[in-house]
């Protein structure tokens, strides 16, 4: 089923028809721990629409991913960087196992992606940091390259490409 919008023009109405419907939104980019996503996008100022499109990205909402440099769970947090998150946020028995607990990730995820937007305050930046690095970031601003890595590049893109996506298919779910 096709969803049709209608906008209301100076001289009438005119019928806008989506390029894709939600329910194929919905089956390519599906939604998962949407509870999880609201509650700490909250928490942390953060667009709930972009917090799921860098879960997506990092995951597919896989709780048990891991990638080959070691990031584990839903937002593919290393596990020094999680443990350091949780130190600084009161976390006193972090283990690497905790990484797979959707709400711990999610959480440690947010905090991270909220500290990375108090420091550059540019979405771009913020998701170039968490994928490639504040020191790379940091360099190529003081270098005045832009984003230096294709990959990252990318990364930034998709991210921001899929986070329409949320919002278009899950603006209820999201809280949006």
């Amino acid at each position: 089923m096709l969803s049709v919008t209608v906008l209301g023009l100076a001289g009438g109405a005119a019928w806008v028809a989506k390029a894709e419907p939600d329910v194929y939104l919905r089956a390519r980019y599906p939604l998962e721990f949407e509870h999880i996503l609201r509650g700490h996008a909250s928490n942390h100022g953060l667009d709930p629409a972009l917090l799921a499109a860098v879960v997506y990205v990092e995951s597919r909402f896989d709780p048990e991913a891991e990638s080959a440099a070691g990031a584990i769970g839903l937002m593919q947090l290393l596990p020094d960087t999680a443990k350091g998150i949780a130190l600084r946020t009161g976390g006193e028995q972090f283990v690497v196992s905790d990484l797979r607990d959707p709400e711990i990730n999610v959480r440690y995820g947010a905090w991270y992606l909220d500290h990375l937007w108090s420091r550059y305050e540019d979405t771009r930046l913020v998701l170039a940091a968490y994928h490639a690095g504040q020191g790379n970031v940091d360099r190529w601003r003081a270098d005045g390259t832009g984003i230096a890595f294709s990959e990252t590049r990318s990364y930034v893109a998709d991210v921001l490409r899929i986070r329409d996506v949320y919002a278009d298919a899950y603006r209820l779910e999201l809280g949006l």
